[in-house]
């Protein structure tokens, strides 16, 4: 059997707008190896074909001795964002779920709304498979081209902006949330300190970021991981997205620290709660406060949760 890195797969897919289902053409050494039209979601379909793990001849030291071993690395590859025929972003993300997470990105960026902004939503053609072209229809092009104009504002930090200016330009562009649903906090608690069971595969090379959504019933929405939190929390969204469940999410759990950009990716998906492992920076805090979602985030003194902003949406329920 050929290792996978010598093998020439090309993978082309296209999103069928009236079912959002994906149509892959998967071709080996340029030979067609399947057509497939599915709703499942891509990562189970292009499993065994994506580097999303790479093994890696390592040296171990226990002090006493040392000796040769193999060990799973997490994949790492460049995947380029295309609006309009134009480059718009460049993200390094580990391989699978690129629509989900092309998706996720632009409804978090402000690029779209909802499903009818595509017009198109696909890898490109030819043998490069890390490019995802996006084409609105041009109504929403005309809607979106300051954000299009100003690409990299807000979503990078920029020299000469402070904290108080990006709070201001996000709070002007996106709504506070009114939804004050009331969750369980110990409920809450569960998900966060079992996050590890949605993260195959930083069990497996210790290097991924998990982002999990839930329903207000704690029920799984959808989970995802990444070398990047960033893209872990767009592949997660995306992936609800697509499936049209991301209008029962009521609490978004991460595996790293809170940024402001992951509230901000937040309001735009319109979760209520947010919990992570890590504490959030000062100025996720000030734009999660402006922006009416809750923040909390384990303990470092025993069991439990630091709440950092929008309380009132925790209740103890035992």
């Amino acid at each position: 059997m050929k290792e996978l890195w010598a093998m020439n797969i090309e993978i082309y897919c296209k999103i069928d707008k009236r079912s959002f289902s994906h149509i892959f053409i998967i071709k080996c050494n340029s030979k067609a190896a399947a057509s497939i039209q599915t709703n499942q979601p891509i990562n189970q379909i292009l499993e065994g074909y994506l580097n999303t793990t790479i093994q890696q001849q390592i040296i171990h030291w226990d002090r006493t001795s040392h000796k040769s071993k193999d060990e799973d690395l997490l994949g790492e590859e460049p995947l380029s964002i295309r609006i309009q025929g134009n480059p718009y972003s460049v993200v390094m993300r580990t391989p699978g779920d690129e629509i989900a997470l092309v998706a996720g990105f632009c409804l978090t960026e402000g690029i779209i709304d909802t499903v009818d902004d595509y017009k198109s939503l696909a890898f490109c053609d030819g043998e490069d498979t890390n490019t995802v072209a996006v084409t609105l229809v041009p109504s929403r092009r005309e809607q979106i081209s300051q954000i299009l104009d100003r690409r990299g504002f807000i979503s990078q930090t920029s020299c000469g902006l402070c904290g108080k200016e990006i709070v201001k330009d996000l709070f002007q562009q996106i709504q506070p949330l009114r939804d004050n649903s009331r969750i369980d906090i110990s409920r809450a608690l569960a998900c966060l300190e079992n996050i590890t069971l949605y993260q195959p595969l930083r069990q497996q090379t210790r290097a991924a970021h998990a982002a999990v959504i839930f329903d207000s019933e704690f029920d799984l929405i959808a989970s995802a991981e990444d070398v990047g939190r960033h893209n872990a929390v767009d592949k997660v969204i995306g992936k609800a997205f697509l499936d049209n469940k991301l209008d029962r999410a009521a609490l978004l759990v991460l595996s790293s620290r809170i940024s402001f950009e992951l509230v901000q990716k937040a309001a735009r998906a319109r979760i209520p709660v947010i919990l992570a492992i890590s504490r959030p920076t000062a100025l996720a805090v000030q734009l999660a406060t402006e922006l009416n979602i809750t923040l909390a985030t384990q303990s470092s003194n025993g069991p439990g949760l630091y709440v950092f902003c929008a309380a009132q949406r925790l209740f103890d329920g035992n």
